[in-house]
């Protein structure tokens, strides 16, 4: 019984570590690649350094996008949902 004791701070502090930092930083990279993998021609993006553009071409790994100097072609993880998602709602 005493030996539960001794851990009880620890097992509380593993358990508000987990829901409050392990647990949300898992579902945020989870909807992250849904959105990435969700991704159509025509859709609007901004990418995590701040680019605003319009998907034009889609492959497995990568996209290009067209921005107002021209095309790009970036990677799927580099897209931010968060700012993208912030363009949807603005819209509505």
């Amino acid at each position: 019984m005493s030996d539960l004791i001794k851990f009880a701070p620890y097992l509380l502090m593993f358990v508000v570590l987990y829901f409050f930092m392990i647990m949300p930083a898992q579902k945020k990279a989870k909807r992250e690649k849904e959105f990435a993998q969700s991704l159509k021609v025509g859709d609007k993006i901004i990418t995590i350094g701040g680019i605003h553009g319009k998907v034009v071409e889609l492959s497995e790994a990568t996209l290009v996008i067209e921005t107002m100097s021209g095309k790009l072609k970036i990677d799927r993880s580099a897209i931010s949902v968060e700012k993208t998602a912030s363009i949807a709602v603005k819209k509505a």
